[in-house]
């Protein structure tokens, strides 16, 4: 009765250690199928802002959102998947243009919001960013949800996780301008012109640079 007790044992033990073997197996597998995913978006969307002519760039960007919207369904606890979703929308309306993009850039917002609930770091500041600048370009109320007080908030946080950005000096700076303070817009443009481009976002962050300079030599 021991031997087979212990066969019993043995064998429930080898089912368990398969089961969770294949458990993880599959978790790895679906982890890498969304990355997978997610890198092909990016990039996608790295070279419609900045190789791709204006006439294409909306009808691109539309696509994109759609396969980010899929994407954001299937994984919707996945921080960087929902900042993704929010900063292809928000390219999306801000290519659209007019008060037809209004539904659009408070899909980008929600998006964006709901990842920072996740993540407080909202993909090492992206999201507060993207934030920033919708917050800052929508209309205010009633047309929109445009808010100085909270773009600068989204700003400041962002500046806050990642003060050398690029992405955050440049669109803090061109805020700091439209609100009158030229001072610090030129002290932000600077940063953003002499700002660390990211790995995985190199030629939009070279792009910005290139705007940086461009404003800093206006203000």
């Amino acid at each position: 009765m021991r031997t087979h007790s212990f066969l019993r044992i043995s064998l429930s033990r080898s089912l368990i250690a398969a089961a969770i073997g294949s458990t993880l197996a599959l978790s790895s597998l679906t982890a890498t199928a969304f990355e997978g995913e997610l890198f092909s978006l990016k990039n996608r969307w790295e070279h419609t802002v900045t190789d791709m002519p204006a006439n294409e760039r909306e009808g691109t960007l539309k696509s994109l959102a759609g396969e980010a919207e899929q994407l954001a369904e299937q994984h919707s606890d996945e921080a960087d998947v929902l900042v993704w979703q929010g900063i292809i929308l928000a390219s999306y309306a801000r290519e659209r243009g007019g008060l037809g993009a209004l539904g659009t850039a408070g899909d980008a917002r929600d998006a964006l919001e709901k990842a920072i609930e996740i993540d407080p770091q909202g993909l090492n500041g992206s999201a507060y960013v993207t934030l920033g600048a919708l917050y800052d370009r929508a209309p205010g109320r009633p047309l929109g949800f445009g808010n100085s007080d909270t773009a600068e908030r989204m700003f400041q946080r962002a500046l806050e996780i990642r003060p050398d950005g690029i992405d955050v000096n440049y669109y803090y700076a061109a805020f700091l301008k439209e609100e009158g303070n030229k001072q610090a817009a030129r002290e932000h443009a600077l940063r953003a012109v002499n700002g660390t481009a990211r790995d995985n976002r190199q030629a939009s962050d070279e792009a910005l640079r290139r705007d940086a300079e461009a404003l800093h030599n206006q203000l």
